[in-house]
């Protein structure tokens, strides 16, 4: 089979990275997804331990669908009762964009008819339509459709963790991305001095535990017939096994909102890495780093969605204090503004375009000197 791990633009390259770390072949990768081979087995090994992806599809076919009647016969053609069982219940959503089948209610509403007249002719009855989801997602792109079964449900950001919230929180997604992208190891002190709910720290822990960011959770294709269960225990029971219990992680937060640190403690404590972080409430300018080889690591307030001008700018001076202070330190922020490596005094090393939501950002990496 094909599936289709989702991604945020700029994160394709670290989604197909963690699906070719799990064993599995890049079929292709496109702006926003990575199409790769995998059997049932790989659709629950991607959805436990996929960090960086927003959702794992199975793709059912992709052809040209310029007329409603192609797009039906195409539809109805594909083999959906080798996954939905007769009393599957489906939605199907999807988009449309530069398509002559431009009517997104008119494309729903053929596909779901389709699906239906195959799989009312393959059980040779009504569909009741009262058992587990399959839902149907769809895109037409330029007249070209490409067809899939959700097998993830609420989005893989969903890790269940995040229990107390704070403003404009970053994804939980996107900061298992940074951090991955970033230098940081399980040996190398960690700080986020902008911390806020802990999301950042708590995706890095996670990673240097080895935990899986879906082993706590449910999947819509848990309840799916044509999965074993067999292979959830199995996978789940591999996933266990696979945390590393061993050694110590050094990763601090801090913030100057009370009420931030609280929700980060709560939060860390509901992923179960607590004792690996240690939360403190500090203003930025009171802190202060006096060790080799430390990595920053923040999301600060951008003036966007949190933060006024006067407080981004008492952030900006701090980090590029902190940045210089001690030239082993390397520092990975991501933000908005286009004028911060004037801010930092410096060219960044590396920078990568990324949404955060809707808010085009940019990924600075500034890289601290090698200490022999």
């Amino acid at each position: 089979m094909e599936l289709i791990a989702t991604a945020t633009f700029g994160l394709e390259a670290v989604v197909r990275r963690e699906i070719e770390a799990l064993g599995y072949d890049i079929v292709k990768t496109e702006d926003g997804k990575v199409t790769y081979a995998g059997d049932f087995n790989a659709i629950v090994k991607s959805n436990l331990w996929l960090r960086a992806a927003d959702r794992v599809l199975l793709k059912m076919g992709e052809a040209q669908a310029s007329t409603f009647e192609e797009l039906f016969q195409y539809t109805k053609n594909l083999p959906w009762e080798e996954i939905m069982p007769k009393d599957g219940c489906f939605v199907v959503t999807g988009t449309t964009v530069k398509s002559k089948l431009s009517s997104l209610p008119a494309v729903q509403r053929t596909i779901k008819k389709a699906i239906v007249e195959r799989l009312s002719n393959a059980y040779g009855e009504e569909l009741p339509e009262t058992g587990a989801e399959y839902p149907v997602r769809f895109t037409l792109l330029k007249d070209v459709l490409t067809i899939s079964i959700d097998t993830t449900g609420p989005g893989l950001h969903k890790r269940g963790y995040r229990v107390k919230n704070v403003e404009a929180p970053i994804k939980e997604t996107l900061a298992a991305a940074l951090v991955e992208l970033s230098f940081w190891r399980e040996n190398r002190i960690l700080v986020d001095p902008c911390c806020g709910s802990g999301t950042l720290l708590i995706e890095a822990a996670m990673i240097g535990r080895n935990i899986a960011p879906g082993l706590t959770r449910d999947f819509v294709c848990s309840k799916w017939e044509c999965i074993d269960a067999n292979i959830w225990k199995s996978e789940k029971k591999n996933a266990y096994e696979a945390v590393k219990l061993d050694g110590e992680l050094d990763i601090r937060g801090f913030d100057v909102d009370p009420k931030a640190i609280d929700a980060a403690i709560i939060n860390g404590e509901a992923a179960g890495v607590d004792g690996d972080i240690k939360f403190e409430r500090k203003n930025i300018n009171a802190l202060s780093i006096n060790e080799e080889g430390v990595v920053v690591l923040t999301n600060p307030p951008y003036g966007e969605r949190i933060g006024s001008r006067d407080e981004v700018k008492v952030v900006e001076r701090a980090l590029k204090r902190l940045l210089n202070e001690e030239k082993s330190t390397s520092l990975f922020a991501i933000t908005s503004d286009r004028g911060f490596e004037k801010k930092m005094g410096r060219k960044a090393d590396r920078r990568r375009k990324l949404f955060n939501g809707r808010i085009e950002t940019t990924y600075y990496q500034f890289h601290g000197v090698k200490r022999r």
